[in-house]
């Protein structure tokens, strides 16, 4: 027979097992903090619509069929081993033009915010409130912003 010790160890240990795993998916859906400046879903849509931004849409070609894309925006699947060369593709050559990007919450456009200012980007700016809202807002589709179907 089992001693009881050992089982409440277990217990223990599993549940604190348990818990950490928790705080590392908890942790790796919430954005990291940064210093860029960021855009409101409705700001991001004014400035793309008058040519001050390049809009770029980060998510996954699946998430663009199922939710469509943001009207004035250039998609790039950020998983995308070119994606450096197909942004300049859209944005042009300088590392100063001012690139605003948009995911679905906000986490993987404030990761990626921070991935090309290291690689010398110097106007990434993040819309955190994303296409399905956040912390930030309410997102892109809540604050009725014009939603156009991915022809991809």
């Amino acid at each position: 027979m089992e001693h009881p010790r050992w089982s409440r160890r277990f217990v223990v240990l599993g549940g604190a097992a348990a818990a950490a795993a928790a705080g590392l998916w908890w942790q790796r859906r919430q954005p990291p903090d940064h210093d860029n400046p960021r855009l409101t879903t409705a700001e991001a849509f004014a400035a793309a619509q008058k040519g001050e931004i390049t809009l770029v849409d980060i998510r996954t070609p699946q998430e663009w069929r199922s939710s469509g894309v943001p009207v004035g925006s250039h998609q790039i699947d950020m998983r995308r081993k070119d994606f450096i060369a197909a942004l300049q593709e859209v944005a042009g050559p300088d590392p100063s033009a001012p690139v605003a990007l948009i995911c679905a919450r906000g986490v993987r456009s404030a990761r990626l915010t921070l991935a090309l200012t290291q690689a010398g980007f110097t106007n990434v700016i993040d819309v955190p409130e994303g296409m399905l809202g956040s912390s930030a807002g309410p997102g892109w589709i809540a604050s009725n912003l014009p939603v156009a179907r991915w022809e991809g």
